[in-house]
């Protein structure tokens, strides 16, 4: 049996259009499981004038105070009776054979609890845009062939790759990834799901794009604008205490990371040895001194042990700007 979890908030203008791609499966689904989050707009006449034509059961579950999108997908994905769990957006267009490639790739690697794909990108009027989702997350062939090799941790560890309305997850995983954690700021469900399976690689991926994903400015989850880098020149005027503080956010984000997987049922300590590791440097680099000169043997350390490619993949950046800012 196969289910759709799709969570709902505010989502009239896109809605109709997501059903009918959910609708024109190839593999017709055998429920469709709604969540909606409190909508103050149209989006619970749109799923109920679906539901009553819709060619397979339609549940809608209208929460009496607003989740927000990880509490929802956690008791959404509850609410399924599916073995299969297809993670589904409020504003994304299905390829007519989403369901069917994920159903057969999860049936061909019993060892995989989930998997997800790549996507193509529209804007709000459903415009194709010229690049991929993956092409966001720098998921090149060279880091899908790590990926494989065993190194889905490590790619997770450093950022973000996995979007959740990509993925199809079986349902006896939630046995051990629920409940979702709500205090880990951009680990999300999706993020949240991916890395603790990638932990014993038990997560797939399908390099073809099996939706359209959607990027507009009121979606309530998405992928953001990346960061600038900052230029060296940049170094020597910047505030210090304003480079310091998103380190030490990290570096506690990435405590209570650690501490919220090793209560995860099947989690072994080793892991978890490189994002101790990533830890420990950004903890390392919040705490160096304010004298430049008592810097340099902690900074020397974390370049000696190759630490920096945590920070960046340019590692001389933050390097020299520890020494210097």
């Amino acid at each position: 049996m196969v289910s759709v979890a799709m969570c709902t908030y505010n989502g009239a203008k896109y809605l109709a259009e997501q059903l009918e791609s959910i609708a024109r499966q190839s593999r017709q689904v055998d429920e469709l499981v709604v969540c909606d989050d409190k909508s103050t707009d149209g989006t619970v006449g749109v799923l109920q004038e679906f539901a009553a034509k819709a060619p397979f059961p339609v549940k809608i579950h209208i929460n009496e105070a607003n989740l927000g999108s990880t509490r929802n997908f956690d008791q959404c994905m509850g609410l399924c009776r599916g073995e299969i769990l297809i993670l589904c957006d409020q504003d994304d267009i299905w390829a007519y054979d989403r369901v069917q490639r994920q159903v057969d790739y999860l049936a061909a690697h019993p060892e995989h609890e989930a998997v997800f794909s790549d996507a193509y990108l529209i804007d709000d009027k459903g415009e194709r845009q010229n690049h991929m989702l993956w092409d966001n997350f720098g998921f090149n062939r060279e880091r899908q062939v790590k990926w494989q090799s065993g190194k889905a941790k490590d790619l997770l560890f450093e950022g973000y790759i996995v979007t959740g309305a990509t993925m199809a997850v079986r349902k006896r995983a939630l046995g051990f990834l629920s409940p979702f954690p709500v205090h880990l700021g951009p680990y999300i469900h999706d993020a949240w799901i991916a890395l603790v399976l990638s932990l014993n690689d038990q997560i797939g991926f399908i390099t073809d794009p099996l939706l359209s994903y959607r990027v507009h400015a009121s979606q309530q989850v998405g992928f953001g604008q990346k960061l600038e880098p900052v230029r060296l020149k940049d170094r020597w005027k910047r505030d210090r205490d304003k480079k310091i503080s998103p380190i030490r956010q990290r570096a506690q984000l990435l405590k209570a990371l650690i501490e919220a997987l090793e209560k995860v049922e099947g989690v072994s300590p080793a892991s978890l040895t490189r994002l101790k590791e990533l830890q420990v440097h950004f903890q390392v680099r919040a705490n160096l001194p304010e004298n430049r000169l008592r810097r340099l043997e902690p900074a020397l350390s974390e370049l000696v042990k190759g630490r920096y490619t945590f920070s960046s993949e340019h590692w001389w950046l933050p390097f020299l700007g520890d020494l210097l800012e």
